[in-house]
């Protein structure tokens, strides 16, 4: 499970991000390989892991504009001071073991996300044979 966050000037995802350290070893438990990754530097991802006490979800950083537009997430430009110039929008994304897409979320804005405790539930329908749905969107 990939789980892309704006940063570290965004509360919303220090809460959304707490929420998955909750519950990171009930997904691991389950078979879930657990990442966050935002488009912020190495210092600032480091500074996100270790002020929101990520200790069980590993955090990636550098996630480059293109390769946020290429997983169809949506892009801000900074509004405040806190933020950093440009940022991708949140996005969770299940890749199966084949490297295949199972579910795809993205949002436009920081508030929309999946509900971990649902998400968490729903880990053995891919595993049971429920197909993804939606194949015929793109």
């Amino acid at each position: 499970m990939i789980v892309v966050y704006r940063g570290l000037h965004c509360p919303v995802c220090e809460t959304y991000l707490g929420k998955l350290q909750t519950v990171a070893s009930d997904f691991v438990a389950k078979g879930v390989d657990l990442v966050a990754i935002s488009m912020d530097p190495v210092d600032r991802a480091e500074k996100a892991k270790a002020d929101w006490g990520l200790s069980d979800v590993p955090v990636a950083y550098g996630l480059t504009e293109d390769v946020a537009r290429s997983w169809g997430l949506w892009i801000s430009s900074t509004i405040k001071e806190a933020e950093t110039d440009v940022f991708a929008e949140p996005g969770t994304f299940w890749v199966r073991p084949d490297g295949r897409l199972y579910l795809i979320d993205i949002a436009t804005m920081p508030f929309a996300r999946p509900d971990l405790e649902i998400l968490l539930s729903k880990v053995g329908a891919m595993g049971n044979g429920y197909p993804a749905r939606g194949t015929r969107a793109g």
